[in-house]
């Protein structure tokens, strides 16, 4: 009995000593390397991502780290108005970015249309988003596809139809994607070009009859002549003019197309942004909207087609009204919008 009890004291120390020790190793701060190794592997798991071996990954990770590190320094250390943050591009080199996720494909001597309805508007409210009066329909995901001037297309008409039949109908990208000629599917294309295939096909179907797949494929004629919604034509905004592009929002949702290949506008997060860029056109959104925020800078509100995950839950306020007549990122430059 005597040899069973100071057993007993002796190993009930040792398992208090082993607990706290344990204790302290989980509590140790983690130094870097491990930190930001952690960081990867949840991002890893909220995005699914899955790298086909350890030199792969490895790669992966040291972009990830270099993303974080600028995105915590910006973040850190801006007074710009606007933040960044860790998304779902973030293992992605801004060259591997642009080629996954861009697709407008400018042209090099567009014909603009002659007419604009809004030219001589002049009872322009102060602030529209066109979401308050039900014209935008929940924002969506192009994937790897680069289309999303079908998306830009899209929500365009989505957005004119509400306002003319009072039903807001999500329509079918991946139609366009499929069937209209003179774009080049997830390759790239024009939303004027989707214009006027839907005018000559006669419309548009919907999302539900013709789903988005996000790749390219052959043109599904029986569904794509199910239409659900019909325009009679399009128009261009007069180029690089903010003012002629506030008259036409204040009226309904635009296709517009900016350059969208910088650093800043991957990984924006809030606020209005103001960030470096150019105009070297390249990404397709849709202006849903403008206003003024609490310290008084004017913005655009704008729909994007890359997930909720993306910006402020997929939407960006962009700077308006910069003193350039092109606009923040080309906003200006080439955008248009359909007539029912």
């Amino acid at each position: 009995m005597a040899a069973k009890k100071c057993t007993t004291r002796i190993f009930l120390p040792f398992l208090l000593i082993l607990a706290a020790w344990a204790t302290k190793i989980a509590c140790r701060p983690l130094d870097e390397q491990e930190y930001m190794l952690k960081r990867h592997e949840e991002w890893m798991a909220q995005h699914g991502r899955v790298y086909g071996d350890m030199k792969e990954k490895e790669k992966r990770y040291l972009i990830f780290k270099e993303n974080v590190e600028r995105i915590e320094a910006f973040n850190n250390g801006s007074d710009r108005g606007y933040k960044l943050g860790v998304n779902k591009f973030a293992d992605l080199t801004n060259e591997e970015f642009r080629a996954m996720y861009h697709g407008y494909k400018r042209q090099s001597s567009k014909l603009m249309s002659s007419s604009f309805r809004y030219e001589n508007l002049s009872d322009i409210p102060t602030s529209m988003d066109w979401r308050n009066d039900g014209a935008v329909t929940p924002v969506k995901d192009q994937g790897t596809c680069g289309c999303c001037w079908a998306f830009s297309t899209v929500a365009a008409i989505e957005g004119i139809i509400k306002l003319q039949t009072g039903n807001l109908i999500s329509l079918s990208e991946q139609q366009l994607v499929d069937c209209t000629a003179g774009n080049n599917s997830c390759q790239g294309g024009v939303m004027d070009t989707a214009f006027r295939y839907i005018i000559r096909n006669g419309g548009l179907t919907s999302e539900d009859n013709y789903p988005y797949q996000g790749v390219d494929g052959t043109c599904n004629s029986e569904e794509a002549a199910s239409t659900e919604a019909q325009i009679t034509g399009y128009e261009d905004v007069p180029k690089n003019n903010e003012n002629a592009l506030l008259q036409a929002v204040a009226k309904q949702p635009v296709s517009v197309a900016v350059d969208g290949g910088g650093n800043d506008f991957r990984f924006y997060k809030s606020g209005v942004f103001e960030g470096d860029c150019g105009t070297d056109l390249n990404h397709a959104v849709t202006a849903i909207g403008y206003g003024t925020d609490s310290d008084g800078t004017d913005y655009w509100l704008v729909k994007n087609s890359w997930g909720t995950s993306w910006g402020d839950s997929g939407y960006m306020k962009m700077r308006r009204g910069i003193g350039s007549s092109e606009g923040l990122c080309g906003v200006a430059m080439d955008a248009s919008y359909p007539t029912a």
